[in-house]
């Protein structure tokens, strides 16, 4: 009960959620436990039974403040009291133009063309489509393919889905109905260089080149594809490589941005600029979901000048403006700059922490970059027995295939962030 005497959770409720609602990657009237969340502040999570749970996964790794965070909650109360959305086509408002602002400054120049999407999913579909425009426009129509590395994860929409890993992704299952992408070897080394992935890049390109658009990664963290780390060395290759071929080069940020990687972009690893970006998740602070496809004034003005004139894209909810004025109220949090202390914090907390799961026969290896703790092991987890084992430790941690890793929200407390790793080597061994 709440305090208003309202019913928040009931077994009706309860029951119509487990006969009628998917959720994601499960089957139907699925036997599997689902949790029940009434509130969240802070870095809790509480459920309908009234236990608090410490969220390690800052839902899907946006909610990078917490949850009910008070400026936060008041950005969007104001928008609110204005207007919740106006469609973008042939109208405009403050919220998208101050979000923008907010881009362009974060942003590495020349970045700063920008377009706003409804989902990192759909961020990525705009970039692809953007690159595939911008080689019509200079006449090269056949290049059509995208080119990108083994073990990466862009999102579940169709082209998306088609430049992640072919043979280990979650969509293997559409071979044959996606379009037909290149992979190369990912780089799998943190500390240095993988002459093989590299020469396997250089000898791709010089082959196929005439029919590549552009080349899309992740860089220095694969995502959902594996949470591979990589030299950020390798993206010095891959931008002259790019250069050399005119294929245009796509960073997805959708995960590493906004401060995941101890960086504010994982760009700035290597300190290499690509022709676009994706950026998502982090972006709407876990409020709202909302995206950006970024480029040049060079390439839209290329993009522009083809056949179409015009980017040919357009989301309904694109730049809504309760999305808008929440993301940069979280970009002005992220400005006070205490995302620095605080990733570094939590980076030197996991690595000293996770450690001892070296130790444990079931895993393979551990890896820490930022806010991103990341225990593999030899072989695939039950996921639903390990959530349980989680729950019952007062902890939020949703591993997939092989991996037991957790991303926090920046504002975890020491203890809070122990209760974390503690939970992990506990149920590891």
């Amino acid at each position: 009960m709440s305090e208003t005497g309202k019913v928040l959770w009931d077994d009706a409720m309860q029951a119509f959620d487990h006969h009628y609602l998917r959720h994601p990657y499960s089957t139907l009237c699925s036997n599997s436990k689902v949790w029940p969340v009434v509130e969240a502040h802070g870095v809790y999570l509480k459920l309908a039974d009234g236990r608090q749970l410490i969220d390690g996964m800052s839902s899907w790794w946006a909610a990078i403040h917490g949850y009910n965070h008070s400026k936060l909650n008041t950005a969007l109360q104001a928008q609110l009291s204005k207007m919740a959305h106006v469609m973008f086509g042939g109208l405009t408002h403050p919220p998208a133009v101050k979000l923008g602002q907010a881009l362009c400054e974060l942003l590495p120049v020349p970045l700063d063309r920008i377009f706003f999407c409804d989902s990192g999913s759909i961020a990525v579909e705009a970039a692809i489509k953007m690159a595939l425009q911008y080689q019509q426009a200079k006449g090269a129509r056949y290049k059509t393919q995208l080119l990108t590395i083994r073990g990466g994860y862009h999102g579940d929409t169709f082209a998306a889905m088609s430049i992640c890993d072919p043979e280990n992704g979650m969509h293997h299952l559409f071979r044959g109905i996606l379009p037909e992408q290149i992979f190369v070897p990912a780089p799998r080394y943190r500390e240095r260089e993988d002459q093989d992935a590299l020469n396997a890049l250089a000898q791709t390109l010089e082959q196929h080149a005439d029919k590549i658009a552009a080349m899309i990664l992740e860089p220095v963290v694969q995502g959902a594809g594996g949470m591979h780390i990589y030299h950020p060395s390798y993206l010095h290759y891959v931008r002259k490589l790019c250069n050399q071929y005119d294929v245009l080069l796509i960073f997805d940020e959708i995960a590493t941005g906004f401060g995941r990687t101890g960086t504010l972009f994982a760009l700035e690893h290597a300190d290499v600029v690509p022709d676009i970006i994706c950026v998502g998740k982090a972006l709407g602070a876990g409020y709202l979901t909302i995206a950006a496809t970024v480029t040049s004034e060079a390439i839209s003005r290329i993009v522009d000048s083809g056949e179409a004139g015009a980017f040919m894209h357009g989301p309904t909810y694109m730049a809504n403006p309760l999305a808008c004025a929440v993301a940069s109220a979280n970009i002005d949090l992220l400005k006070q700059d205490q995302w620095q202390r605080q990733v570094s914090a939590i980076e030197q907390q996991l690595k000293a922490e996770l450690e001892i799961c070296n130790q444990y026969q079931l895993v393979r290896e551990v890896r820490v970059i930022g806010a991103i703790g990341i225990v593999e092991l030899h072989n695939t987890v039950d996921v639903h027995t390990l959530c349980d084992a989680f729950v019952e430790r007062g902890v939020w941690i949703r591993p997939f295939r092989n991996l037991v890793y957790i991303m926090p929200p920046y504002i975890i407390t020491t203890d809070e962030l122990s209760s974390l790793t503690r939970a992990i080597c506990e149920v590891v061994q």
